[in-house]
């Protein structure tokens, strides 16, 4: 789950030893950290947050290793510039010099790749074993309690969840489900509605969860049909199937597009309309793939965690652009939840029509919504965090 987070942790530490050194230096220093992208015994190629920047060593660099499990100066042991490979995340300190063209290092934080992948697997199991995830539908923020509704395969469970002593909370940015970009937040950020996903220990009997860590984020699943497409601006007008209006989807850089494949689709809606489980109305605190922490286990809707699920499938699914769509194209987009006709897309799913026709059909666990000829509809894919 924190993925990126380790190596901004050492940054933070760093740059409180970088802002000691600046007391005796006369110059500003600067910290840099970045990927590496190339090394060689004069200097190193990083892939920083301004693109590509080159990082000049003299006989006087420092390197040192920081662990991924303990990531503090403390416990930073020596270093060589023979343990720097492609792909090792570095902290570096120095003065830039005029011309600013390459930055001589002063000193090397070094954080191994192969660590961080091990440390993130790690995480992402207990994630996995200990880790749940629903929908917020009520908030005691005096006892911190919070009650959550669980969707498994043959229904819904509410779930009590207490806060643990010093408990994170953390919250989604904005059109984002990057655990990265997420804000520190509190129990007064959350609503009922919202997508809940908590780290900690489960009761005996199921119904409560202890949490040590929470991340909640407020979103919508969206579904129409295509009824324009804008290539150069990137965007996709639709007219909402609920309520008919024409909202306009904005495709960003990190907008996730994929395509069902047609005869798992259908075999997916056949399954929902069979009476299992029960789903939830399309903007009630649908949230979509793509953040950490990995799945729970519990409360995924189609593909739970453990056996192969909906979210490592996604993956495997076409990828598409918006040149792909077309008008009368039906599609299902999920994103942060606002009341405007103009959203941003966080994951966009076309080949959705199977779920589409189920929810208008009569009859059936999705056919009885009432609202517009369009009932209760799951898009797998769009329920749940999933995986960045």
């Amino acid at each position: 789950m924190r993925k990126l987070n380790l190596i901004k942790i050492t940054f933070f530490i760093i740059a409180a030893a970088s802002a000691t050194w600046a007391q005796d230096n006369p110059q500003k220093p600067v910290l840099i950290t970045g990927e590496v992208v190339s090394v060689n015994n004069d200097s190193i190629v990083l892939n920083t947050k301004d693109g590509a920047t080159t990082v000049s060593l003299t006989d006087k660099t420092e390197y040192k290793h920081v662990s991924a499990e303990n990531p503090s100066l403390k416990t930073a042991t020596p270093a060589a510039l023979t343990d720097i490979g492609v792909g090792d995340k570095l902290a570096i300190t120095g003065v830039w010099p005029a011309d600013k063209k390459s930055l001589p290092a002063r000193a090397v934080y070094l954080m191994k790749k192969a660590d961080i992948a091990e440390k993130n697997t790690k995480e992402a199991e207990e994630w996995k074993t200990r880790g749940i995830t629903g929908r917020v539908s009520s908030i005691d923020p005096v006892a911190k309690k919070i009650g959550i509704e669980v969707r498994g395969f043959t229904g819904t469970t509410t779930v009590e969840v207490t806060t643990k002593d010093n408990a994170k909370f953390m919250r989604y940015s904005p059109n984002s489900v990057k655990y990265d970009e997420a804000k520190p937040g509190t129990i007064a950020d959350i609503s009922p509605g919202d997508m809940l996903r908590a780290l900690g220990d489960k009761g005996a009997d199921g119904t409560t969860f202890a949490a040590e860590e929470i991340v909640t984020g407020a979103f919508q699943t969206v579904a129409g049909t295509v009824k324009s497409v804008d290539t150069a601006k990137n965007e996709v007008l639709i007219t909402d199937l609920r309520n008919k209006k024409d909202i306009t989807i904005a495709v960003g850089s990190t907008s996730l597009l994929k395509k069902f494949p047609e005869e798992m689709a259908q075999r997916m809606a056949q399954f929902q309309g069979g009476g299992q489980g029960t789903a939830r109305p399309a903007g009630q605190g649908n949230a979509p793939v793509g953040a950490r922490p990995q799945g729970a286990g519990q409360g995924r809707g189609f593909g739970q965690r453990g056996g192969g699920g909906i979210d490592e499938m996604l993956e495997r699914f076409p990828t598409i652009t918006v040149s792909d769509l077309k008008p009368g194209d039906m599609i299902a987009v999920s994103s942060t939840k606002n009341d405007t006709d103009h959203i941003t897309a966080i994951k966009l799913l076309a080949g959705v029509e199977p779920f589409l026709r189920a929810a208008q059909a009569p009859g059936g666990r999705q056919g009885r919504g009432g609202n517009q000829g369009l009932g209760d509809f799951n898009i797998p894919g769009l329920d749940g965090f999933g995986t960045p």
